[in-house]
């Protein structure tokens, strides 16, 4: 039977995936504001929005169709367009959130999840990302490269749940604190909003 990893391989991709899912981003950063706003159950819902993209970008890649983010212009420019300005309409709803309302902040609906999703799709910078670091732990004489990439994607995107929820938990501890003072809550917004900002700037600069 032909094993695709060595355990060195899978200890050391798993190592750097914990690493690279704590450098501060545009995911673990929305993932944090929305638990130390709302509660851990969002930032949860929110984690599996943004994993089940992670299954979209494993599979463009794995498949090879992320290369045409490389060679064509205008794809890869609609894409990052789409996601900076979805990064400034979260902006935007950042600076209209004046208060939280207990009621709804322990009641996480599909809509957490749906934004998850979109905001990590919308980000080329993922797929480009993908693109590089898997094919460093592949191996051609361990049988099929999509087989392995796939096996990849998956054990980063498990990594990303583990870590992106302990996130979620841990800003948690903030909500009665915000709860209790709505400047502090407003500051939070406006920053939010900074950060959103911050990252659509980003994205819009994003070279191949």
């Amino acid at each position: 039977m032909l094993v695709l990893f060595s355990v060195e391989t899978i200890l050391a991709f798993i190592g750097a995936s914990v690493v690279l899912c704590f450098v501060p981003g545009p995911d673990n950063i929305f993932v944090l504001t929305q638990s130390a706003i709302r509660g851990w159950k969002v930032g949860v819902l929110t984690t599996l929005g943004l994993c089940s993209g992670l299954i979209v970008h494993t599979s463009i890649v794995a498949l090879g169709v992320s290369v045409i983010f490389q060679t064509s212009e205008v794809a890869f420019q609609g894409l990052k367009i789409i996601g900076a300005c979805y990064l400034v309409f979260l902006a935007y709803r950042a600076t209209r959130s004046t208060k939280i309302d207990l009621r709804d902040s322990d009641e996480p609906n599909k809509s957490f999840y749906l934004t998850g999703v979109v905001m990590n799709i919308t980000n080329p910078k993922v797929a480009i990302f993908f693109l590089v670091f898997l094919p460093q732990f592949v191996n051609i004489d361990s049988g099929s490269v999509s087989i392995q990439m796939f096996t990849l994607g998956f054990i980063f995107i498990l990594c990303a749940l583990c870590v992106f929820s302990l996130i979620a938990y841990l800003s948690s501890f903030l909500k009665p604190l915000l709860s209790k003072s709505p400047a502090l809550v407003k500051r939070l917004n406006i920053f939010a909003a900074f950060v959103y900002v911050a990252l659509a700037l980003n994205l819009l600069f994003i070279s191949v």
